[in-house]
């Protein structure tokens, strides 16, 4: 596990400041929560009335005066946006990285094959992620506990679980595509991330092309419907699921016979 703990301790930098950032933001809205939970049954009203808007953000189902409703909305964004933008960070430039810092000569003629060091690329990023909504997660409940807020464990757990599905099928894209690629590749991650967030919004404004749900790992964790059915869509997990194997597997077998420029 020589080449997992070294990327863990060159990523550790970058990490943290994802993770506290995250945490931070999501923290603070957690506790204007009871200061504003008195006006938000109107805000509510006021956004129910404002059509696609409201529906692209999933507004026109959740209520903002309830923890789970204003949690939903304000918090899923931070986490969606952030762990998506944290999970493409990594994972894009895992493999590439190696050609582009020129170290790709070094690492190669150690007596490791390249399944080894696909793999534990991987692992890294695995345990990068894990660890992000770990904390993310922990902080949370931490947060609704003190300012005395009843914790819906059922709905927070589904949404945090979707957030993470969501991270991992985004990484594992992004691991397969930084296979093919050997220059700096940090703005293919960020963007896909990017692209995929206004296709999920384009999805809830109309029925029209609501087939882009299909698409987009941000239906993971649409807060609008897992806090209606309390359930996460295992449909869109599978079409998920799916993805993310075909992409690793088309990067892990062209990283296997990749002619590397060190």
């Amino acid at each position: 596990m020589t080449i997992v703990k070294h990327e863990l301790k060159q990523g550790m930098l970058a990490f943290w400041i994802w993770t506290i950032s995250i945490a931070f933001l999501m923290m603070v809205c957690i506790f204007l929560f009871p200061q504003m939970k008195d006006q938000m049954q109107d805000v509510t009203n006021v956004f129910a009335d404002m059509g696609s808007f409201t529906a692209a953000f999933g507004m026109d189902t959740l209520n903002f005066g309830t923890l789970i409703g204003f949690y939903g909305i304000e918090c899923g964004n931070i986490l969606g946006l952030g762990g998506a933008f944290f999970a493409s960070f990594v994972a894009i430039s895992m493999i590439s990285k190696e050609e582009k810092e020129h170290t790709a000569e070094f690492l190669c003629t150690h007596p490791i094959s390249r399944t080894r060091i696909f793999i534990e690329k991987c692992i890294a990023v695995f345990i990068q992620i894990i660890v992000l909504n770990l904390l993310i997660y922990g902080l949370s409940i931490v947060s609704i506990y003190l300012i005395g807020e009843d914790i819906p464990f059922k709905e927070i757990n589904l949404l945090h679980i979707g957030y993470f599905l969501m991270q991992m099928e985004f990484a594992f894209i992004c691991l397969g595509i930084s296979a093919f690629i050997s220059k700096n590749s940090i703005g293919i991650g960020l963007g896909l991330a990017i692209l995929m967030y206004f296709v999920n919004i384009i999805a809830n404004i109309t029925d029209k092309v609501d087939f882009l749900k299909y698409i987009t790992p941000f239906g993971y964790c649409e807060a609008s419907e897992i806090v209606q059915e309390v359930a996460l869509n295992t449909t869109y997990i599978s079409i998920g699921t799916v993805v993310s194997i075909v992409c690793i597997l088309l990067g892990f077998m062209y990283y296997r016979k990749k002619d590397i420029k060190a």
